[in-house]
Parts: C-alpha cells; structure tokens; sequence
C-alpha cells in the first residue's frame, strides 16, 4: 500500500515539476543575449569600417584635389607648345596627398596610397591659345578593413578594396 501511495505521488509531482522548469525565466536574458550578440557585433563592424571608409575616401579626395589645383598653378600656361613633362612632379604630389600641411600622416592604418599619377592633356579647340591644356592626377588607393574577421560569422570574406580617385583642372600657369 505504501508503494503505490509513493509512486501516485510521484506521478503527481512530475507534471508540477515541468511545468515549474517550463514557467522558470532565470537565465532567458543570457540566452537571448548570446543569440543577438553575433549580429551586434557585425552590426558594429558594418559601422566602423563604413564610417573609416568614408573618412579616408574624402580624405584622398581632398589631397587629390589639392594636388591637381597645385599642379594647374605650376604648370605654364604654354606648357601644349613647349612639351612640359608634368610626370617629374608625381613624387611631390603623391605627398601632398599623403600628408598634411604640416607633415603629419593624414590616412589611419590599412589605408594606402599606391601611386600617384599626374597627366598633361592639350586639348585642341576654338580657344583664345591654341590648345587648353588640362592636368589629371590620379591616385590609386587601397582599403584594407582591420575588423574584416567579424565578416566571418555572416559568411563574409569581405578584406577591403582598392579603387582610384582622380580629379582635372585647366592650368593657369605660373
């Protein structure tokens, strides 16, 4: 009589039991924190690299613009007629758009400037000169993401990117 006494209320509590563990919410907060924890942090990372992204992308095309406005002042204004080879200034532009005025880096770390390529181009029309000649310069940069490992827990191999910035002016001369 005892043992069946024992197991009814066994039998009993067992329901009372899962129905205490299923109603029980201790520890839920930690469980949904380590389910969203991966996309915060991708989410993160989208954040940071998109906005160092855009930082050094203007960056380079601020000093590529005051590369090529340089370039136009120093360049003659006859330089079609003679065969001026602006090429010879490709070392002091490539720091212009490296550096600052006074000398400091201006690009963070994985940001590289690869070349920096300055072109005279005479272009023959109906001008007051025969020829107006106009100067590109192009940069080729290269963007390289330090948080590219967050990119992995979505499946991502996204590492950075290279592209080229360039940018015209007609010479004024000098």
């Amino acid at each position: 009589m005892s043992c069946s006494c024992i197991g009814d209320a066994m039998a009993r509590m067992r329901p009372l039991s899962l129905r205490r563990f299923a109603a029980d919410t201790r520890g839920a907060q930690l469980v949904e924190f380590a389910i969203v924890l991966p996309l915060m942090l991708v989410l993160f990372g989208v954040i940071i690299e998109g906005g160092r992204m855009m930082w050094s992308y203007q960056t380079v095309v601020s000093g590529v613009r005051d590369a090529t406005r340089f370039l136009a002042r120093v360049t003659p204004r006859d330089a079609c007629d003679t065969g001026v080879d602006v090429a010879a200034y490709s070392d002091l532009l490539a720091t212009m758009v490296r550096t600052s005025s006074s000398g400091g880096v201006l690009l963070p770390d994985g940001i590289t400037v690869d070349g920096v390529t300055p072109v005279l181009a005479c272009n023959p029309g109906d001008y007051r000169s025969e020829a107006a000649p106009v100067v590109t310069v192009s940069a080729d940069i290269t963007v390289t993401f330090p948080f590219a490992g967050l990119f992995t827990l979505v499946d991502g191999s996204l590492t950075g990117f290279s592209t080229t910035v360039s940018d015209q002016s007609r010479v004024y001369g000098s």
